[in-house]
């Protein structure tokens, strides 16, 4: 009985961020007038300075030089991290025109305003 619980909190939730995920991107492509066609990588990041760059650059790399046709930008929400992480993808965002940082919080207010018009 118990295990069954369990799965069914599990798999509600799986469910609930799935459809989470696409109605952040289709908002977020909407209200930010970012290109119709295409897939975009939504990556929420907290406290990762150690890694975020060289993460980021491998994926810009490969939307800039045309192994990943299909991507058109990246959007990275910061979780409120108290390290560099936000600093380093603002400053990256700043050489690339195919990455965007935004806060949660900016994330889930472009969402809202969608729900509202």
């Amino acid at each position: 009985m118990l295990e069954f619980v369990f799965n069914t909190i599990f798999w509600t939730l799986a469910i609930y961020g799935l459809f989470e995920i696409v109605k952040n991107v289709i908002n977020i492509g909407t209200v930010t007038k970012f290109k119709s066609d295409g897939i975009y990588v939504i990556i929420a990041v907290k406290n990762q300075e150690d890694k975020i760059e060289g993460f980021l650059r491998s994926i810009i790399f490969k939307i800039l030089y045309g192994r990943e046709e299909c991507l058109r930008n990246i959007i990275v929400a910061d979780l409120q991290s108290t390290d560099n992480t936000k600093e380093i993808t603002k400053k990256l965002s700043k050489d690339y025109d195919v990455l965007k940082v935004t806060s949660w919080k900016e994330c889930k207010e472009i969402m809202d305003n969608i729900d509202e018009t």
